[in-house]
């Protein structure tokens, strides 16, 4: 230490050693040289300490009144010093008492802020699998409309083929006839009487000449009753008669109508699915796959022709479109359209004696919706059933829930996580809804493709998109006994969405890629 003073200061008694080192140090600058304590006895008997070093700057020390001003301001320092620590063990009070209310309502309120934040979790999962689900949706519907084209590049091709061979023919059949007309043909009034181009009975003779007839058409059809046989060559019209009956005529009818003798209830198991024969074809991607049918046992204002149809692409399903006859429905007119009270779910709706049966939308609900009326009549959850793609068939489509209809009335065809994914089949009373008995099979559901009953035997089908597919599984509620077996089935569009069955009509009706299809069938008698 660097003090300024060379004399000796003396203190007495009631200063402590230490604060005088204090004084000593706070009074003089740094850099000093070593300084003396002494402590001795005065002339009373009392300790006084004595301190002293020699400056080598000051002549004499600094009054006592200098160090006594430094020793105040020391002072006033230290108490500005305590009362910022007082205000600042005060602010830290303020602060233990905060915190320990804030500890304490936590406490009070755990498992509100927990459920709270489950609850947001939960919809946090929900949204990521609906943002998974529409993911993969869109997906498959690429991938699909990646297979449509494939697929209509190449029906392009084949058809423009087609139309070439045509092309071909015709030019060869205008040859034929140009020759016929300049030679063969008999051209008087008596004997003859034009054929209009493009007539009912020109077509009808060029449809004889492209079967292979040895009729020729020609601008002149013959009149039997003004034939000179003795001096005119004629062609003789040849044909083969075979005795059919009208019956048969009838069921071969290779049209979308209906046919005689359809109401005949003889049952058998299937042996037999014919070629599809295509009825109409969706306008828009809405109907990619969709559901159409008619009423087995229609009621009073509908008939035998009343057809309805309905689009399935999309969220929000509601609208039906009813056709009050075939050829309306074959030409996309519809007589009128329904609004559903709620939208339906996928292609598992049935028609059945003047009400629409269908799953409500991401529900296991069946409802019964009254066409007439416009009503709901009835509702049902079916119970443990999946829905909105638990147990779906192989092409998706949330076909958890498929209803269907044969001679002895309405079905369900689902699954539940007690059958663990198995084909479950429930008979229904088509008025309440209830079930009347229930079998459960051995069938996988998420492996075949479609189902359908008849007869109450439930039959399913190998592939939504092979062009040769099987009808592959029959189950007979009957017996309860399922065997395997290998119908062919042809999926001509490749994207088969729906197979019902309607037991007026003995026919399969489906819903293949936009087009809406019909199948013959073949039963053995039982």
């Amino acid at each position: 230490m660097r003090f300024f003073c060379a004399r000796c200061c003396s203190f007495g008694p009631e200063m402590p050693a230490v604060q005088l080192l204090l004084l000593a140090c706070l009074v003089w600058d740094v850099g000093a040289r070593t300084a003396q304590l002494r402590k001795a006895n005065d002339q009373s008997g009392r300790c006084q300490y004595t301190f002293s070093v020699a400056s080598p700057n000051e002549s004499s020390c600094p009054e006592q009144s200098q160090a006594m001003s430094v020793i105040h301001n020391l002072q006033r320092d230290s108490s500005t010093q305590r009362l910022d620590l007082e205000a600042t063990k005060a602010r830290l009070s303020s602060l233990e008492s905060l915190l320990h209310q804030l500890t304490l309502d936590q406490a009070a309120r755990p498992q509100e802020t927990q459920e709270g934040l489950q609850r947001e979790l939960g919809t946090l999962r929900r949204e990521r699998d609906q943002l998974e689900t529409q993911t993969r949706e869109l997906e498959t519907a690429y991938s699909n409309l990646l297979r449509d084209k494939s697929v209509l590049e190449e029906e392009k091709k084949r058809l423009r083929q087609e139309n070439e061979n045509l092309a071909r023919r015709l030019e060869s059949s205008s040859q034929e006839v140009a020759r016929l007309r300049r030679g063969q043909c008999p051209q008087t009034r008596d004997t003859a009487r034009a054929v209009p181009p493009g007539s009912r009975e020109d077509k009808f003779l060029r449809w004889l000449f492209l079967r292979g007839s040895s009729v020729h058409p020609g601008p002149f059809l013959p009149k039997v009753s003004t034939w000179n046989l003795d001096t005119l060559a004629f062609q003789e019209l040849k044909s083969e008669l075979t005795e059919v009956p009208a019956s048969r005529i009838l069921k071969e009818s290779p049209s979308g109508y209906l046919r005689s003798g359809e109401g005949d209830t003889g049952c058998g198991e299937l042996v037999w699915v014919g070629e599809p024969l295509t009825l109409r074809t969706a306008e828009t991607i809405t109907g990619k796959y969709g559901v159409w049918m008619r009423d087995p046992k229609p009621t009073y204002p509908y008939t035998q022709e009343t057809t309805w149809r309905i689009d399935t692409v999309g969220t929000d399903v509601r609208q039906v479109f009813e056709y009050d006859l075939i050829s309306q429905f074959m030409q996309g007119y519809p007589s009128k359209v329904h609004i559903l009270p709620r939208p339906l779910e996928s292609t598992g709706a049935v028609v059945y004696s003047g009400s629409l049966y269908f799953q409500g939308a991401e529900s296991r609900t069946v409802i019964r919706y009254e066409l007439n009326t416009e009503t709901v009549k009835a509702e049902k959850e079916i119970p443990g059933a999946g829905y909105h793609g638990q147990f779906p068939y192989s092409w998706g489509g949330y076909t958890d829930i498929d209803l269907a209809v044969d001679e002895a009335g309405l079905w369900v065809i689902y699954s539940t996580d007690e059958a663990k994914g198995a084909i479950v089949l429930s008979k229904l009373n088509p008025e309440n809804l209830e079930l009347e008995q229930t079998w459960e099979t051995n069938i996988r559901k998420q492996s075949v493709a479609n189902a359908f009953i008849i007869c109450g035997t439930l039959y399913t089908v190998s592939s939504y998109t092979s062009a040769d597919a099987t009808v592959n599984f029959a189950y007979d509620t009957g017996t309860g006994i399922s065997k395997t077996l290998t119908i062919p089935f042809k999926n001509r569009y490749k994207y088969s969405s729906m197979i019902d069955y309607n037991p007026l009509e003995k026919k399969l009706f489906a819903w293949d890629n936009l087009n809406m299809v019909t199948y013959d069938i073949k039963l053995s008698k039982m």
